[in-house]
């Protein structure tokens, strides 16, 4: 046993950072708060406000007020929900089971539907509807039902508004935090081109490009909190939405220059020097357009005939012209600088898709759920089903948007089983023995600290202190006045953990949709929207379809299924390449008719290749023959026009040439 382990300088007080402190203290206070004032209303379960301030806990302002406003409008909309359906279905047990369930059902779809403050609030709408409803099987008069609902949202609201009181305390900004992030992987982006131009091909190289594009999309998160933190960043919203889709721009940009690259034929032998130089140029700061000129010039082309190397020239330029400008834009973000509206369009924020199958699957689980739960507490009148079935509906509702289930449960499962024990000791071995609220306070607001601190800490462990300390208030049941009644506190919490095991298996039984499953309904979603872009006036612009297909990309991320995943990504990459030689092509103009012929051919080339079901195998071999023909037909023109036409043709050539191994019709092997 190592002894030094054990000194003083170990202990999570000791090791915690002043950040740590801050975050521990704001929320250990906000909770106590909570729990004092519930107790000065004389509210009857003043363990709700505690819980709700442990909820809306996050480190930025941002992230409170937006989880905030979503859980007072949730909990405003669970309580209604509970009063028209407790309401009229009191004196009908079955006909009130089928309502709540449905209204829960409901709840779980919309929350799988919908995303961001949306999803937050219907999944707040669930939960309050069902602590409300449920507990109230055993009332007669609605008058109670009433004083119940108004009690559990002033509880909701007051925890709430504990929690951004305590906001005024130092905490950590969400513009630093989304600046950071942003000038970070502008940098990363860099790193990701030299790794992608190198020849090689492996898993290391896919899982980068995933990489990057989940940090993409998740700082459209700290967007939204930098946005409902501070005035300057609501003002510069469409900037912040042009940057981030500059972003995604600049790693399609780097994908096309790697396919380039591949498939070169003989590219000129400085090629590989002057790409390190351009990189390590574009890594210094205040790099200005002039020095990229002078080291990219000997990359110029000067064989007119060779398609090849225009189409990398033309390419290469474009990111360097993109990378320059989010450099620019940067700049004018850290130091409060005005960007007119003339520098940055307006762009909408970033286009996402939600899977209705699944969604209506979930809804569904969490109907049957709550029927088999709601059936066995009628048929065999137990007393205590009404924690059983709040626990599966919070169970249900919670869970069916994450990515493993099954894992979750298991640790809400033994979550509850340890603070069932802890709240036993506590319960009858501390708080029957004292009187006052403070007393029972000096015990809690260190054990919230050590508890904030060590889930801060503790990483690997952090989604287990999280809901311990969620959970807390609720298995040690704080109410006004106290009770003491070991036989109903052992059958509630052992109703708890049966409502979560029946939770576990009705995901065992009606389990989600496979990773498999799920790809091929994004890849056919992806296709349908490529097909659409292919019109004369396609529905989504080029960023918004850019944006939805990595959205696709990155919703099988943490996929342990490496085919499903491996070929999302190649359907996405070779998509937004094609899409992008698209619209090139639709805004490349030319006085010669038979070149804007030739330009409406291969459009009309992609159309007969793909559709949404997926590709022609025969129809692409032609087309990729004829394409080449094309090219090497326009490289020997006379007019410039041609062989400009003759790079872009050449691009979608090598972008089409990825799917000559693609799987066929619902397959993915």
């Amino acid at each position: 046993m190592d002894v030094s382990s054990l000194s003083w300088r170990n202990t999570p007080w000791f090791k915690a950072t002043s950040g740590q402190w801050r975050y521990a203290l704001r929320n250990a206070t906000a909770m106590c708060l909570a729990l004092t004032l519930a107790y000065c209303f004389n509210l009857d379960e003043p363990y709700w406000a505690m819980t709700s301030a442990a909820v809306v806990s996050f480190p930025t302002v941002g992230g409170v007020i937006s989880k905030s406003l979503g859980r007072i409008a949730g909990s405003l909309l669970g309580a209604t929900a509970a009063l028209i359906i407790a309401g009229n279905t009191l004196n009908e047990p079955w006909f009130f089971m089928v309502s709540m369930a449905a209204w829960l059902g409901l709840c779980t779809w919309a929350c799988a539907y919908f995303t961001n403050n949306v999803a937050y609030a219907f999944q707040l709408s669930g939960y309050t509807a069902a602590i409300i409803a449920f507990p109230t099987v055993n009332l007669i008069d609605t008058v109670q039902l009433w004083d119940i609902a108004q009690a559990r949202v002033c509880e909701v609201v007051l925890g709430i508004l504990c929690g951004g009181v305590m906001m005024i305390l130092p905490s950590t900004s969400d513009g630093t935090t989304l600046l950071t992030a942003l000038k970070n992987m502008h940098a990363r982006l860099l790193e990701h081109a030299g790794l992608l131009w190198q020849p090689e091909t492996n898993d290391a190289i896919r899982s980068a490009h995933e990489g990057v594009i989940n940090q993409i999309l998740t700082m459209n998160l700290l967007r939204i909190q930098a946005f409902w933190s501070h005035y300057r960043f609501r003002r510069q919203n469409a900037l912040l939405n042009a940057l981030l889709h500059h972003q995604l721009r600049l790693t399609s940009v780097i994908s096309s220059l790697r396919r380039l690259l591949l498939n070169w034929p003989s590219p000129p032998p400085q090629t590989r020097d002057t790409v390190e130089q351009l990189l390590s140029a574009l890594a210094t700061p205040r790099v200005d357009a002039y020095r990229i000129a002078c080291i990219i010039a000997p990359l110029r082309p000067h064989d007119d005939s060779d398609y090849h190397h225009l189409a990398f020239w033309q390419r290469l330029r474009y990111f360097c012209t993109l990378y320059l400008q989010s450099s620019r834009w940067l700049r004018a973000l850290e130091n409060g600088t005005p960007v007119s509206l003339h520098t940055a369009r307006y762009r909408h924020g970033l286009a996402r898709h939600t899977d209705s199958m699944e969604a209506l699957w979930s809804g569904t689980r969490t109907f049957c759920t709550l029927m088999m739960v709601g059936a066995w507490s009628i048929g065999t009148q137990w007393e205590s089903g009404a924690s059983a079935l709040s626990l599966a509906a919070i169970s249900c509702v919670l869970y069916s948007i994450v990515a493993t289930p099954f894992k979750s449960l298991t640790l809400l499962m033994r979550t509850l089983v340890l603070l069932s024990l802890f709240s036993f000791g506590v319960k009858f071995g501390l708080m029957v023995q004292i009187t006052d609220l403070w007393q029972f306070l000096l015990f809690l607001f260190p054990l919230l600290i050590t508890m904030q601190l060590l889930k801060l800490q503790m990483t690997t462990l952090a989604g287990l202190w999280g809901q311990l300390i969620v959970f807390m208030g609720s298995f040690i049941a704080v109410t006004n006045p106290p009770v003491y009644d070991f036989a109903d506190f052992l059958n509630d919490n052992s109703a708890k953990i049966v409502g979560v095991a029946l939770s576990w298996l009705a995901f065992a039984i009606l389990r989600p949709g496979s990773d498999a499953r799920k790809s091929r309904r994004r890849i056919r979603a992806m296709r349908r929207d490529f097909v659409d872009q292919l019109s004369q006036r396609p529905l989504q612009s080029e960023y918004e379809f850019e944006s939805l297909a990595y959205h696709h990309i990155s919703q099988l991320s943490n996929s342990q299924d490496a085919l499903a995943r491996r070929w999302l990504l190649r359907w996405g990459v070779v998509l937004l390449n094609c899409s992008h030689v698209v619209w090139q092509l639709r805004e490349w103009e030319t006085r010669s008719d038979p070149l804007s012929r030739v330009r409406d051919i291969c459009i009309a080339q992609l159309r007969d290749v793909m559709s949404e079901r997926g590709v022609n195998q025969r129809q692409l071999a032609n087309t990729l023959q004829q394409l080449q023909r094309i090219c090497d037909t326009l490289s020997h023109h006379h007019q410039p026009a041609a062989r400009e036409l003759a790079a872009l043709i050449w691009r979608l050539q090598i972008s089409l040439s990825q799917l000559v191994q693609a799987p066929p019709p619902g397959m993915l092997t």
